[in-house]
């Protein structure tokens, strides 16, 4: 934003990021805003928007002149995945080079003007996922040859004369551009992979030396570690592949100038020595005043900008986010920590009635000491008489075989220390950290025994239990339909509980003619498109081995079953854009009642301290335009669960999904 002498170079409502400069540094293009890539001339640093067209207005490649300076090159969205784009600066006119439904990101230019190079999986989109997948690709320009040996042979005894030697080294000296020439038809057929056959690689730059082209990248690889990593290429021998650094990288910026190259990782600026591939870290000693005050201020206003930028709902759900941020402003002069700053912008984000937002601000001068952990033992107490041993949690720390505690056992000691029963049982459960062993003393009939736990956190214990309340539905579900309906829950749609999902459903419950498929409680997550896909499979063709058994394909084919899709109204985020797609889908019946509202896809900024901001980016419609943030999913048939059902152990819910399904069948 700023040029050397202090002066402001622009004065745009948006974010100008990301500038890049060509080789005479005549001129300079960057990014602003959404949807603007825009050229500065710097002789007299005005500015045009040459571009206009879906960027997002966060977590960008760089846009960069070709190495003659005619050219462009940039990423634009197109169906959320990164395209890439080459502006002609003579036409005024850009071209999609790779037009596909996945993403090409971050493309450079290689030196010689002849490549583009870019990272992508080039068989799967990039969103909502990410890539696991993702290659570094050469894009010849042009139909190029590949180099003859002959002719590099033939070079070597051409006698030149000292005139022509002069007159190759004058050449030489005015640095000429190279000449750039973009062919477009089939030029994604020209496409060669550089980068290993394993693991992700992404980030890459591009650094030539005499003939040989070095290809820089972050890769994982080599035991899934986040590195620096280069492939070198040249003329006539194999493509070679290197660790720069064994450090841990997952991002890197470079700079290459006739002195040398230059890394910044993690806020280190780096020398590279690409040769011996080498990293020395340059040190840098300064000194500065820092006012909380004045940070907490630029904090309220650079965060504020960023959801200004970037909420994915223009109207700001009916409320004027400036007169917003001018009535919370009036808090910042008696703003005297963190805390406060976290209450007042997050209270101010509340104003907007959404949801995945929230913003988190940390310092040393906030730094606790102390702190305490809970011990949880995976015993149930009675709740009239609370050291009276109810039962076992099943899986938990105190369910093993050596270890014999019975219902009626009275907890009378913890660690030899006698409880008091006028006091809270877990008074003597709470220790500054998790400790690895502790010893409970038991009273049963007239003696006492001890017994020795690995405790294990509160959490862990209350997620042992939502299994057992898991397995009790289960075994209600096959009683009830004499083991012909399979029941699956997914707590949360992360890819733990799609994997759970599946092994459930490819073993023993793949042999049940029906499904439930329980989305109560779901907190949410990312994985409804391979939960959806799975379920949509279909019976199309049988096959057999000679006298045997007829076997369907696809082996798992529970479109072609009755499904029963549970939801209530603590189903939210992307339980609730499953429940949408299998209702568009025609999958099944959903029962229960109506979703939390509660579904938003997310991204977030980093602040330079470390502060954060979460964004909710991208809105989830149903095909005929309802906002699933403000509608939600409705159930095809309503069924409550009240109180007295929990207290009573009724399931009114499961009956009428089990009901349906047998009806079907």
């Amino acid at each position: 934003e700023r040029y050397s002498n202090g002066k402001q170079l622009t004065k745009d409502t948006k974010n100008n990021r990301q500038i890049t400069l060509n080789s005479d540094r005549t001129k300079a293009v960057y990014l602003s805003g959404r949807n603007d890539v825009c050229l500065m001339d710097l002789t007299n640093f005005k500015s045009t928007i040459i571009v206009s067209d879906e960027l997002w207005g966060f977590y960008n490649a760089n846009p960069y002149f070709s190495p003659d300076d005619k050219y462009i090159a940039y990423n634009a969205k197109l169906d959320f995945e990164n395209e890439i784009f080459v502006y002609n600066l003579e036409t005024k006119k850009a071209i999609n080079l790779t037009n596909t439904k996945v993403s090409e990101s971050s493309p450079v230019w290689s030196p010689d003007g002849k490549y583009l190079y870019f990272a992508s999986d080039r068989l799967q989109p990039g969103f909502p996922y990410g890539t696991t997948n993702g290659k570094i690709y050469q894009m010849a320009l042009d139909k190029y040859n590949a180099p003859f040996k002959a002719e590099k042979y033939n070079d070597l005894f051409k006698k030149e004369s000292k005139k022509d030697t002069d007159k190759d080294t004058d050449e030489k000296s005015k640095e000429e551009k190279p000449v750039v020439k973009i062919n477009s038809t089939d030029i994604m057929e020209r496409l060669r992979s550089v980068s290993p056959r394993f693991g992700e690689q992404e980030n890459p730059n591009i650094l030539k030396k005499d003939d040989k082209t070095f290809v820089l990248y972050i890769s994982n690889h080599s035991e899934g570690k986040s590195q620096l990593w280069k492939t070198t290429l040249t003329p006539f021998e194999k493509n070679k592949t290197e660790r720069v650094s064994d450090k841990t990288i997952r991002n890197y910026q470079l700079v290459s100038s006739k002195k040398g190259n230059y890394i910044l990782i993690k806020g280190t600026i780096n020398t590279l020595d690409i040769d011996k591939n080498k990293l020395t870290a340059i040190e840098i000693d300064y000194n500065f005043n820092k006012s909380l005050s004045k940070e907490f201020t630029q904090m309220y206003y650079e965060a504020w900008a960023g959801i200004e930028e970037n909420f994915y709902n223009k109207t700001f759900h009916g409320q004027d986010w400036e007169k917003l941020r001018n009535q919370y402003a009036t808090y910042l002069p008696f703003v005297t920590s963190r805390a406060n700053l976290r209450l007042i912008f997050n209270d101010m984000l509340g104003e907007l009635n959404t949801s995945h937002f929230g913003f988190t601000s940390n310092g040393k001068e906030e730094k606790v000491f102390h702190g305490t952990k809970t011990l949880a033992t995976g015993i149930v107490f009675d709740n009239k008489n609370p050291f009276i041993v109810e039962r076992i949690v099943k899986q938990g720390p105190t369910d093993y075989s050596d270890i014999n505690i019975k219902k009626g056992d009275k907890l009378i000691a913890i660690n030899g220390f006698i409880i008091d029963p006028s006091e809270n049982r877990e008074k003597l459960l709470s220790s500054p950290d998790l400790s690895s062993e502790i010893m409970l003393t038991f009273r049963r009939n007239d003696s006492n025994f001890n017994v020795n736990l690995h405790p294990a956190s509160s959490n862990k214990v209350k997620d042992l239990m939502y299994d057992e309340w898991q397995d009790d539905n289960q075994k209600y579900v096959d009683t009830k339909s004499d083991n012909k309906i399979a029941y699956v829950h997914m707590k949360n749609m992360t890819n733990g509980e799609l994997i759970k999902f599946k092994e459930d459903l490819v073993g023993k419950e793949a042999y049940k003619n029906g499904l439930i498929l329980d989305l109560r409680y779901n907190r949410g997550g990312n994985v409804h498109d391979p939960v959806l896909q799975f379920l949509s499979q279909k019976k199309y063709l049988n096959w057999k081995y000679r006298e045997g058994k007829l076997a369907s394909q696809p082996n798992f084919d529970y479109g072609s079953r009755p499904i029963v899709l549970l939801i209530n109204e603590q189903s939210l985020s992307d339980a609730e854009m499953t429940a949408a797609g299998f209702k568009e889908l025609g999958l099944g019946t959903i029962v229960g009642t109506e979703t939390y509202r509660w579904i938003i896809f997310t991204s977030g900024k980093d602040l330079v301290d470390g502060s954060y901001y979460r964004l909710p980016a991208w809105g989830c419609y149903t095909l005929d335009g309802k906002n699933l943030e403000a509608e939600g999913v409705s159930p095809d048939v309503f069924v409550g669960k009240n109180f007295k059902d929990r207290l009573e152990g009724n399931h009114p819910q499961l009956d009428k999904a089990i009901e349906i399904i047998l009806k079907d069948l």
